[in-house]
């Protein structure tokens, strides 16, 4: 048997922190994942699919991500239920997370820089910084000998 799930999307609003009350982390979250295709009226849909987090990576989630950032979820697939406040059965299908993989980078910092392919998706090259002690390829190298180690 096997009950694995793979999801890559953006969140659709910012991780939910709670602690039980033995004080284990544990974050809620949504993620929107495309579908592979689009509707008759030609827009792009997506499935929102809950997922749940816990203990050190539920705050590194919560810490770090935002809505709207892409992120990568490697789960199982889980289903529960309870009783709610007006005494109906609620049923809950929900990803419980056991890897979660923040996917693109911030950037503020000056240090990427995106470019768009010919598929939408956005690549990210790393700028070199300024003033490089390691030249580029192709330039010379001069080591003076007091340099060596040995």
């Amino acid at each position: 048997m096997l009950n694995r799930t793979i999801l890559v999307g953006r969140l659709t609003r910012d991780p939910d922190l709670r602690y039980t009350p033995s004080g284990v982390a544990l974050a809620n979250f949504t993620v929107a994942a495309n579908r592979p295709f689009k509707n008759q009226q030609g827009e792009q849909e997506a499935d929102f699919v809950n997922c749940v987090a816990w203990r050190k990576q539920a705050e590194n989630l919560s810490n770090y991500m935002r809505k709207g950032q892409m992120i990568g979820v490697d789960g199982r697939l889980q289903s529960r239920s309870y009783e709610g406040k007006d005494g109906k059965m609620v049923y809950v299908t929900e990803v419980l997370a056991e890897s979660i993989q923040f996917l693109k980078p911030k950037r503020n910092g000056g240090q990427q820089q995106a470019n768009q392919n010919t598929y939408g998706q956005q690549q990210y090259q790393q700028q070199p910084p300024q003033n490089n002690p390691i030249p580029q390829e192709g330039q010379e190298i001069n080591i003076d000998d007091e340099n060596l180690p040995f």
